[in-house]
């Protein structure tokens, strides 16, 4: 079962056990009741003032215009929107996240030329994106457009809300856009041998597949 929606049961495998996307009107404000020991959010699209604890009060926005992430850590405290100060779109993570390696917005696009670097991948495909597996679990929460995403081989048309659960060492692609899509990965600690980043058989060597984690 890779693909969950927020508010579903995640596989038992899985690290990230809860998400949501809150949508909020300028002049919104928002407080998210705690639902983890470690906690992520991401702006993914909009701005707005955020309380964050450790930090104070931040303006935040969309990736490319300044801060867009911010990690909690520990028993208390709570992220809250003060006010949106545009239309904002923000995705919560929750789980055990405390040893994570890497998360933020990615956009798969429409092919326009540039060469794959990724596997082969048999089935149809028309996207710039690389068929990657990775040494930690990923997870993609998509929160705008539509579009198809490969995990482990298996075809699955994802929009707003679906999050696809991706087991370390298995193949996972990106590979056709029907309407713009915006999403958020996350990435867990690496294990086994521990290699960072999009990893391509034909460059890192063979994938380590958890067989448990599908």
């Amino acid at each position: 079962m890779p693909v969950f929606r927020s508010g579903e049961t995640a596989p038992a495998w899985c690290g990230l056990k809860f998400f949501e996307i809150v949508r909020l009107p300028a002049g919104g404000s928002h407080t998210f009741e705690r639902a983890g020991r470690y906690e992520r959010l991401v702006v993914g699209a909009g701005a707005c003032r955020l309380e964050v604890p450790g930090l104070g009060t931040v303006d935040a926005a969309e990736k490319g215009r300044g801060d867009f992430k911010f990690a909690l850590d520990g028993e208390t405290g709570t992220f809250a929107v003060r006010e949106a100060l545009e239309p904002v779109t923000l995705i919560r993570m929750c789980g055990e996240l405390a040893d994570q390696a890497g998360y933020g917005v990615f956009v798969p696009r429409p092919a326009d030329g540039t060469a794959d670097r990724g596997d082969p991948q048999p089935n149809p495909k028309s996207t710039v994106f690389d068929n990657h597996f990775h040494d930690c679990d990923e997870y993609w929460i998509v929160y705008e457009g539509r579009g198809v995403a490969y995990s482990e081989g298996k075809r699955y048309e994802v929009g707003p809300g679906d999050c696809v659960a991706t087991g370390m060492g298995h193949h996972h692609d990106f590979t056709e856009v029907h309407e713009p899509v915006r999403a958020v990965f996350f990435e867990t600690a690496p294990e086994g041998q521990r290699r960072k980043g999009h990893l391509w058989e034909h460059t890192h060597g063979r994938a380590e597949p958890r067989p448990n984690r599908v």
